[in-house]
């Protein structure tokens, strides 16, 4: 009688453990990834609003080919105004790209050493940033510094800091999360480092020394440095999941640009035509070749995909850092990618 308790016991537990652990399942995502794979490209980017994306801008640059533009949703949702193909959107962490492109070309003019120490290049930090004289340019290029990320501070994006000198002192004179070197993490103060270090040795703003050397070279007339040089209508909204608010209008120090500009940036990267030919050998050890961004109601991924010799930019406008919707934006992207796939095997 006690064995057929236990066993009722047991059964009973069980049962609960697996509708406890249902509850918990992302099915979201799993009703997503479970679908099966449309037809075109298009088709695919029509899926994303029914995935609460408010809107979304796909390039796809295929060598040989004129590039295509995809959209659904909105540009603004309050006019209902449709996504356009030519949209300003705020690519966040892409830039990152673009600033470890502008190291690259200090390095090789000898104005910058990779080797160098962030104590040597700012002294005035040398006891507030641990290990200060241990970490180098090359590290915090890398994220491999162990400084902490300024946004990983509690409410930052709450009430963000005007400056960036305010933004440093979120993480001044804190412990360093490892030893220089000794391991990865990614952190945005890395690279607002690197921002301060670039004015600092060109004597003029980082953007207009990446307008100058990235920029004009590649014909990129449709990237900016910030929302006051840009006509505000062409930007794209941006919305946060549970708030009404437009968040196009927060300067929160995101690059912007089209999708096609992404792109032709992306593809100069991959191929090595925005580096002379030592310039393409400092970088191939320096940084990535494809990035994603993130920020309140922006959302981006940018990468080249060698097999398809294809430069593929996803824009979505909608964000919750506590919900699915980054994840369901890599699926999105990746069903693309399929889809190229396929019809190249056809």
């Amino acid at each position: 009688m006690a064995t057929k308790k236990s066993k009722r016991f047991i059964q009973v537990v069980l049962l609960v453990s697996t509708v406890v652990s249902l509850f918990f399942v992302p099915w979201p995502i799993v009703f997503v990834w479970l679908k099966p794979l449309p037809d075109s490209i298009q088709q695919q980017v029509d899926a994303a609003t029914d995935y609460g994306f408010e809107g979304i801008i796909v390039c796809v640059d295929q060598a040989q080919n004129e590039p295509q533009f995809y959209t659904a949703g909105y540009h603004n949702r309050a006019q209902k105004i449709p996504a356009r193909p030519d949209a300003l959107f705020k690519i966040a962490s892409v830039g990152k790209l673009y600033d470890a492109v502008a190291i690259t070309k200090l390095v090789n003019d000898d104005q910058l050493d990779l080797s160098g120490t962030l104590a040597n290049y700012f002294p005035e930090l040398a006891n507030r940033i641990e290990n200060a004289n241990e970490i180098t340019l090359k590290m915090l290029v890398q994220h491999r510094s162990g400084i902490p990320n300024y946004t990983n501070v509690p409410n930052f994006w709450m009430n963000p800091p005007q400056t960036n000198q305010e933004t440093l002192e979120l993480i001044l004179d804190q412990p360093a999360n490892f030893s220089p070197g000794e391991d990865y993490e990614y952190s945005n103060t890395n690279y607002l480092l690197l921002t301060e270090l670039i004015e600092k040795t060109v004597g003029f703003s980082k953007f207009q020394y990446i307008k100058e050397e990235i920029l004009k070279p590649l014909q990129l007339k449709n990237t900016y440095g910030s929302l006051q040089e840009i006509d505000m209508n062409r930007l794209m909204s941006g919305y946060y999941v549970g708030i009404e608010e437009d968040m196009k209008t927060d300067d929160n120090g995101s690059m912007i640009a089209t999708a096609e500009d992404v792109a032709k940036f992306i593809r100069a990267l991959n191929d090595r035509s925005i580096f002379t030919e030592n310039e393409a050998e400092i970088y191939a050890d320096l940084y990535r070749y494809g990035h994603t961004g993130l920020i309140p109601g922006y959302q981006t991924i940018a990468n080249y995909h060698k097999e398809l010799d294809a430069v593929v930019i996803q824009f979505t406008n909608t964000t919750d850092f506590n919900g699915y919707e980054w994840s369901l934006s890599e699926i999105n992207y990746n069903r693309i990618i399929k889809i190229l796939e396929r019809k190249q095997n056809q």
